[in-house]
C-alpha cells in the first residue's frame, strides 16, 4: 500500500455538510431565475425564494395596497406564468427548495407542485419546505390574512396534502427566527415556538390514522436565529433538541427517535446588523453560524446568511456569494464535519442548556394555562415588545455594546460601499412592467376555466374540506395571487392582530424625567396633550421599530395612536385628522419609503394638514433620505439613529412647530 492509499484508508468520515442557501428573490421572476442559476453554478446547493410583500400577503401587482412594494424585498409571483419563469431550467425534481411564505403558504405550494407537473417531474420526489408559520406572523412578522382559527386549519391542509401526496416536503416551518428580531428572550424564542408546533400537531392528530400520526410528526421542521451571544444560542439550539424530543415522547407519544429528531433551517441575526461599520457585520455572520454549526447534536440542516450590507439595503450578487463563500469554507476546508459532538459532556453547557430548557417550560407552562398558543397571541406579543423595549434600553445605556454603534464609533470608511452605494436597488419601472404581465396574463387565460376554477375554492372553504386539491386547480387554471387570496378573505374574514403597545404607561419609564417634563410643558403650550400619531403604511410588517417608538413616545407622556400595521396612506391621513395629530411619524422598512411617504404628504396637503410634522424611519439610503426631505419630511431616521431619546427630543420640538391645530 502506498503512503498516499494509507493517508486516504485512515482519513476520518465526513459528516454530510448542511444544505447551502441564500435567502434571495428581487425584481421579477426572470431576474431572480436569473439569480438563482448562478448561485447554484458558484456551489449553492438548495435554493431559498424571498417573496415580495404583494404575493406574501395576497394581493395582485396592481392592487392599491401593492404600489411601491412590487419586487422589493422578493420576488412577485401572482400566477403560474412567473412561477414558471421563476424556477425555468432548474429541474424541481432534484432541487431542494424553501419558499419563506406564511398566508399564502397553500397557494405558492400549488403553483410550485404545478410547475413541478410541467416540467415533468414525479410529485412525490418533491424536497423542500413551505414555512406555512401564522403564528408568529401575528406576533413579529405582520405577513397574516384571514383570524387563526381558519389559518392553522389551512397549515394542517398543507400538512395533510403533502404527507398524502408529496411525502418528502416538510409543510410547515415553525419560525422563530423573526421572535428573536422582535426581542424574544432564548427562553421566550423555545417556549413559543414549541407551543405553536403543539397548536398545529394538536389540529393535525384528528385527521390521520393513529399509526401515521408519528410519521407526520416527523415532517415538521422548525426555522430559527442565531444571534451573537454565541454560547447561549449553541446551548439554545441544544434546548431545542431536548424538548422538542421530550415534548414528542411525552405528548404525542412517538417512540421512534427518527421522527421525535429536531430538523431546522437557520439563518443568522440580521436584525443585529449594522449600519455603521457594515464591514464589522462579516464577522458577527461568522460568529452567528457557529452558534447552529459547531455542535453536531444540535447543527442546522441548512444554513443560509445575510450579507454583510443587508442593514444598508439589498444585496447585490457578489455580496450574497461572499456570504456563500463562509458557508463553504467551513463545511469544506475545516475539519469540523469530521467529529463527534464537541460539547457533550461539558458541564458549563449542560448547566446553561438546563437553565434554558427550565425557562422554557415554565413559560410554555404559562402558555398552556391560558389555552396554548392560539388562545395566547395577545399575551405572548405583549411579551415580545417588553423584551424588545428591554434590549434597547440596554444598548442605549451602554450596557450591551455594539462595536461602531455605542462604542468605539470613530473608524474609516468603508472601502465596500462603492459608487453604487454598497446596494442593489430595484429599478422603478419594474412595478409598471410587472403590472403590464399581470394584465396580458389575464387577457390570455380560459376565463370559463378560471371562473371554475374559483367556484371549487369557495366550495372548498365554504365545505371544510381541503383547500391544496382546489388550488392546484385553481394554479393550473390561471387564478391569480390575489383571486386566490381574496376567496379566503369572504371564506374567513381578515384579521387584525394586536400590537402589544397598550395605553397605559410601562414601568420603564427611568431615565426620563427629563422628556416628561418637555413633553408636559409642550402639551401646555399646545392646550392639551402632545398627540403622536404612528404609522405603518403599505405592507411592510416589520412593525419592531414602530412598536419602540410608540413604547417610548408613551412612556414620555406623550398621546398616541398606534393602530398597526397594513394601513393606506389615506387611513392614516384620516387617522390624524380625526386625533389632531401634532406629529405624524411613519416607519416603513419594505424600501417603497419614496412612493408611500410622497402619497401620505400628498393626501396631508388635499385634507388641509400640510403644516402637520412627518418624520420617517426605516432603511433608506442617504440619496433617499435627501429625497424625502425635500418633499417635506421634517427628519428621516434610519438603523444608526438607536438613540429613542433623542428621537423624542425632536418630536417635542416639531410638535411646538406644528401651526394646523
Amino acid at each position: 500500500m502506498s503512503l498516499a492509499q494509507k493517508d486516504r484508508s485512515e482519513a476520518p468520515n465526513r459528516d454530510r455538510p448542511w444544505l447551502i442557501r441564500t435567502y434571495a428573490g428581487h425584481s421579477t421572476a426572470a431576474a431572480s431565475n436569473a439569480l438563482y442559476r448562478a448561485n447554484l453554478a458558484k456551489g449553492q446547493t438548495g435554493l431559498s425564494v424571498a417573496f415580495d410583500l404583494p404575493t406574501q400577503t395576497g394581493y395582485d401587482s396592481d392592487h392599491v395596497l401593492a404600489r411601491g412594494e412590487v419586487g422589493k424585498v422578493g420576488v412577485p409571483v401572482g400566477h403560474l406564468g412567473d412561477m414558471r419563469a421563476l424556477f425555468d431550467q432548474i429541474p424541481l425534481e432534484q432541487m431542494n427548495t424553501s419558499m419563506t411564505i406564511n398566508a399564502t403558504a397553500p397557494w405558492l405550494l400549488s403553483l410550485y407542485i404545478a410547475v413541478a407537473e410541467e416540467q415533468g417531474a414525479d410529485v412525490s420526489k418533491l424536497q423542500g419546505t413551505v414555512q406555512n408559520d401564522l403564528i408568529k406572523e401575528y406576533l413579529s412578522r405582520g405577513t397574516y390574512i384571514c383570524p387563526p382559527a381558519p389559518s392553522l386549519k389551512m397549515i394542517a391542509d398543507v400538512a395533510e396534502y403533502c404527507y398524502q401526496n408529496v411525502p418528502k416536503w416538510n409543510p410547515m416551518n415553525v419560525c422563530s427566527y423573526h421572535l428573536q428580531e422582535a426581542g424574544a428572550t432564548p427562553e421566550q424564542e423555545l417556549a413559543f415556538a414549541l407551543a405553536t408546533a403543539q397548536a398545529v400537531l394538536d389540529e393535525l392528530k384528528p385527521r390521520v390514522p393513529a399509526e401515521d400520526f408519528p410519521a407526520m410528526v416527523g415532517r415538521i421542521s422548525f426555522f430559527v436565529n442565531a444571534g451573537i451571544r454565541f454560547v447561549t444560542e449553541m446551548c439554545k439550539m441544544r434546548a431545542f433538541v431536548d424538548l422538542w424530543d421530550e415534548i414528542c415522547r411525552t405528548r404525542y407519544g412517538v417512540e421512534d427517535p427518527k421522527f421525535r429528531r429536531f430538523r431546522y433551517g437557520v439563518q443568522v441575526n440580521s436584525l443585529g446588523l449594522t449600519e455603521q461599520q457594515p464591514e464589522n457585520n462579516v464577522y458577527r455572520i461568522l460568529i452567528e453560524m457557529l452558534a447552529v454549526t459547531l455542535s453536531k447534536k444540535a447543527r442546522a440542516r441548512a444554513v443560509q446568511l445575510p450579507a454583510w450590507n443587508e442593514a444598508l439595503g439589498l444585496p447585490r450578487p457578489w455580496d450574497q456569494q461572499w456570504s456563500m463563500r463562509m458557508q463553504q469554507i467551513l463545511a469544506y476546508e475545516t475539519d469540523l464535519l469530521e467529529y463527534g459532538d464537541l460539547f457533550d459532556g461539558n458541564p458549563v453547557v449542560d448547566a446553561k442548556v438546563e437553565a434554558l430548557k427550565e425557562g422554557a417550560r415554565a413559560e410554555l407552562a404559562t402558555l398552556e394555562g391560558m389555552g396554548g398558543a392560539v388562545a395566547s397571541i395577545e399575551y405572548m406579543k405583549s411579551r415580545l415588545v417588553d423584551s424588545n423595549a428591554e434590549r434597547l434600553n440596554r444598548i442605549e445605556a451602554g450596557e450591551t455594546v455594539v462595536v461602531g454603534v455605542n462604542k468605539w464609533t470613530e473608524g474609516e470608511p468603508s472601502p465596500l460601499q462603492t459608487e453604487d452605494g454598497g446596494i442593489m436597488t430595484v429599478d422603478p419601472a419594474v412595478e409598471a412592467e410587472q403590472i403590464a404581465r399581470l394584465y396580458a396574463w389575464r387577457a390570455s387565460r380560459d376565463d370559463a376555466a378560471v371562473a371554475a376554477a374559483l367556484e371549487g375554492l369557495r366550495a372548498a372553504a365554504r365545505d371544510g374540506t381541503n383547500i391544496m386539491p382546489a388550488s392546484i386547480k385553481a394554479a393550473r387554471a390561471g387564478v391569480t395571487t390575489g383571486e386566490w387570496a381574496e376567496e379566503m378573505r369572504k371564506a374567513y374574514g381578515t384579521y387584525r392582530g394586536p400590537t402589544g403597545v397598550s395605553a397605559s404607561m410601562s414601568n420603564k419609564t427611568d431615565g426620563l424625567d427629563d422628556l416628561r417634563e418637555a413633553v408636559n410643558a409642550a402639551s401646555d403650550q399646545l392646550g392639551r396633550r402632545l398627540k403622536f400619531v404612528v404609522g405603518k403604511p403599505g405592507l411592510d410588517g416589520h412593525s419592531n421599530g414602530a412598536e419602540q417608538i410608540a413604547f417610548r413616545a408613551r412612556d414620555c407622556g406623550m398621546d398616541i395612536t398606534y393602530d398597526g400595521i397594513r394601513l393606506t396612506p389615506q387611513e392614516l391621513v384620516q387617522s390624524a385628522q380625526r386625533d389632531s395629530a401634532h406629529v405624524i411619524g411613519l416607519s416603513i422598512l419594505s424600501g417603497s419609503h419614496l412612493p408611500l411617504v410622497e402619497d401620505t404628504l400628498a393626501q396631508l396637503r388635499a385634507a388641509g394638514l400640510e403644516n402637520v410634522p412627518v418624520v420617517v424611519g426605516g432603511i433608506i439610503p442617504e440619496e433617499d433620505a435627501n429625497m424625502l426631505l425635500d418633499m417635506g419630511v421634517s427628519k428621516v431616521y434610519t438603523p444608526k439613529n438607536f438613540e429613542l431619546n433623542s428621537i423624542m427630543k425632536d418630536i417635542v420640538e416639531l410638535a411646538k412647530t406644528n401651526t394646523s391645530v
